[in-house]
Order: C-alpha cells, then structure tokens, then sequence
C-alpha cells in the first residue's frame, strides 16, 4: 500500500538539475523573457517617455508626475547603459523591471505610467522599434557593400574571365560583368529593406490589450514623436501581428542567400585549381598540420551563417501560424530569432565587404580559363548568321562541327586553320579570326545589360548615381 506522504528528496529529483524546487522553478524558467528581451530596453524607455508625455498633454496624468516619470526613465537608461542595473528573473521582462525600478526611484508616480496602455502594446512597439533600426541599419550596411563591388567592377570592366552554366565554361565575360550581378542582387535586398521599413512604420502604442481604450489618448501624437508615420488602424491586429518580424527574416534570408552564393565564388575561386582570386590573412586561417594551405573560412562561415538564418525564419512562421487573434505567450518566442539572425546577417555583410575590397584578383589565370573550353563558340555561331547568312540552327550545327574537329585536335577554335573551318562550311573566310578571341568576344557583347566593357562602366555609373 502506498504511502501518501511525498518524500521531498524524490520529488525534487523528479524536477532535476537547476529545476529542484519544483514547479515555480519551471514556470519561472519558461515564463522569463528578461534574458533576450532586455536588448529592448532603450526602446522599451523611448516608448515609455513619449507615452507619459502624451498622457500629461492630454490631460490623463499630470505635469509633474510626468517630468518625474521622464527623469526617472532617463536615470534608468543611464544605469542599464553605464551596466550598473540588475536585472531580476523574477519581473519577467524588460518592461516589469524598468518599471519596478521607476517605482524604486520616484515612488506612486511609477504607477501612472502604464495608464491606457498593455503590455501587449508595449512589446509590439519596442519590437517594431528594434526591428525598424535593424533595417535602416541593414540598408547602410547593404549600400556599403554595393559601394565595395561598384569599384572593383570599375577596376576590372576590362578583365576577362570565363562565365559559366551548369559550372561548366560558356561564354568570356568580364570580371567586372560579374561583379555588377551581385550589385543588381543587393540591390534589390536594399529595395526589399526599404519596403519592409514602409510597411512596419505605424505605431503600435495606444492599442492596450487587444481593444483599445477609453481614456483620451493622441496616438498620432505618440507615433510622431517615435518617428513612425502613423499609429496602427486596428487594435487586435496591431498586437498579434508579427508580420514586420517575419519580413525581416525574409528579408534577411534572401540577402543571405545572395552572401552564401558570393561566398560559394569565393571558395571555388580561391582554390588552386581556379587561383582567380586570394585572400589576405585577414580572411583566411591555416591549417593546424598541412603548412601549405591557406583557407577561405570568413567565406565558409558566411554560407553557413544563411542557414541560420533561414532556420529563423522557419522557427518564427511555425510559432505564429496556428494563433488565434489577439495575443498569445507563444509569441514571446519571436525575439531570439530575429536577434540571431540580425547578429548574423550584420557580421556576414561586413565580413562579405571586408572580403570584396581586400582580394586579390588573378586577371592572368582568369584570362586563361576565359579561352577554355570553346567559349567562343558561340561568337562563331553568331558570325556565321551574320556573315554567312546561316539560320542560327544551321550555325550552330556548323559550330559543333568545328568544335568537335579542334577537339580532336586538341587546339583552339582560333587555331584551327582555315582550311579546315572551309572544310566545315565554304563560306567561312580568315575574318571569322576577328571574332574567335575572348576580347572580340566580350567587346561584341554590347547589348543593355551585357559583358562589353563599355555597357559594363554604363551600369557603373547607373549605380553610382542611384547609390
């Protein structure tokens, strides 16, 4: 028969490890937001003072609990910038320990602060207000890599080297060529920033729970003075809504691709057998046993930074996609997320624009692979329509024909004689010579968007002029 006394040993070790006194502990551990959310706190003070100052204008507290409330949310901030404030598990959040201390510092008047406001609202404006400076920084960060690539474009508008499908050799383009595809990429990242600060820039302040309020707040005036372009139009929305959060892991997500695609250049590039490039011992480590090998980590490291940030925007579009309106504690879960993959995404475009401006670009070896495999090819299909006046299809027959032979023989197109490209086609004749090198060929490639040099400093400038 079993005893109906609990022994306390048995049940604490139920509980296990940092968990031993039971059930509060759990609670405490699950419920506590303190140890992330804290990096809201000068937002969380930022909202708090705009808040009191509107309340006091319209009437709701007075002046001078409101300057009390202000010099005592300024003290606060000193304190947590200077590190001199605790932090307690036990208040939860940033908003209960900033306020516990406000109470600490200036008495009763603490109390009317959260007048015709939730923490509900408060949360959703401290993190659109985190989330909106994460994007305007991204969008500094992203111009500044642009800014990278735009002068190495120009330095190298004329350097050959091979463009490649399927990682197969196609057709000579130019160095420069290449590196304005990654600008047109991040580009339009910076596009994608710029839209999602358009879309996030309503204050949430004002809603309270889900309902809104009855006091007679200006929640025009607060969102100016937060320098949002409006408050939020509907007050369940305004606090189970996520959206700008999820955006900007999208957001993020791409531009990260974009890097890890950039980075996959890099270690291919960087390896000896393409040496089209080298990096600087600034990103690049040795081996701990093989003394001659230099490796491309910063670049690794960025590839893999992307699946973290991908794997952010998963976990959040999870959390969020089975709520109901309005608020649930499952949205707590949203922070970390964003903040990792914003930790990730800033160090991987720096470490991204360190990379671009301190390589080495080998113009000799990419020239070299420009010529191999028969990127000409191509150029030759191409002189056949027009001089010849083949049908392309008949061209490129022509083409592979002469292709197949110079492989055969193990040399160029362009060394090929002419008597055995006349052998192929009649009408061939020694001016095909003209268009058979990898400079004729990039220089010949002067439609909008193309390789040619000419169309490559035209871009150039387009950019220039819009970065």
């Amino acid at each position: 028969m079993a005893d109906d006394t609990t022994d306390t040993k048995s049940s604490n070790q139920m509980w296990g490890g940092r968990f031993a006194s039971g059930p509060d502990a759990i609670m405490e551990e699950i419920n506590a937001s303190i140890g992330f959310d804290k990096k809201l706190f000068a937002q969380d003070i930022r909202g708090s003072i705009a808040h009191a100052t509107m309340l006091a204008h319209q009437g709701i507290i007075s002046a001078e609990d409101r300057d009390k409330i202000v010099h005592g949310l300024n003290t606060i901030l000193s304190e947590i910038e200077s590190g001199n404030f605790e932090f307690s598990r036990q208040l939860e959040d940033i908003h209960m320990n900033v306020e516990a201390r406000l109470a600490t510092l200036i008495g009763p008047a603490a109390g009317r602060l959260h007048t015709a406001r939730s923490r509900n609202d408060q949360v959703a404006l401290d993190f659109r207000l985190w989330v909106k400076e994460e994007l305007q920084k991204t969008e500094q960060m992203l111009t500044g890599l642009i800014a990278a690539f735009l002068d190495r474009a120009e330095e190298h508008a004329e350097s050959v080297m091979p463009g490649f499908t399927h990682l197969q050799t196609a057709q000579p383009v130019t160095f420069g060529h290449h590196c304005m595809a990654y600008v047109e990429m991040f580009g339009r990242d910076r596009s994608r920033v710029r839209h999602a600060i358009e879309h996030l820039d309503e204050s949430p302040i004002g809603a309270a729970a889900l309902a809104g309020t009855g006091y007679p707040i200006d929640r025009h005036m607060t969102a100016k003075a937060l320098g949002f372009r409006e408050p939020t139009r509907n007050s369940i929305d305004t606090v189970s809504d996520r959206d700008f959060a999820i955006e900007f892991l999208s957001i993020a997500a791409i531009a990260g691709m974009h890097l890890s695609r950039l980075a996959e250049e890099i270690v291919i590039w960087s390896t000896p057998q393409f040496g089209f490039v080298r990096l600087s011992d600034a990103f690049s480590t040795g081996s701990s046993i093989m003394p001659q090998k230099k490796n491309p980590d910063a670049a690794e490291l960025v590839r893999a930074k992307t699946g973290r940030i991908n794997g952010s925007l998963v976990a959040l579009l999870t959390i969020m996609k089975g709520l109901p309106l309005a608020y649930s504690k499952d949205m707590q879960e949203d922070k970390e997320q964003v903040f990792d993959a914003a930790e990730s995404l800033e160090l991987a475009i720096a470490a991204m624009t360190g990379m671009v401006r301190d390589m080495t670009v080998n113009t000799a070896r990419m020239k070299a692979a420009a010529g191999s495999g028969y990127s000409t090819a191509t150029d030759l299909a191409d002189w056949l329509v027009r001089e010849a006046g083949l049908p392309f299809r008949d061209a490129h027959h022509v083409t592979g024909r002469a292709v197949a032979l110079a492989e055969s023989k193990g040399c160029d197109l362009a060394e090929l004689p002419l008597s055995d490209l006349q052998a192929i086609h009649p009408d061939i004749t020694d001016k095909v010579y003209d268009v058979l090198t990898v400079e004729a060929s990039v220089a010949s490639r002067k439609s909008f968007g193309g390789t040619a040099p000419s169309e490559v400093r035209r871009q150039i400038a387009f950019w220039r002029a819009r970065n």
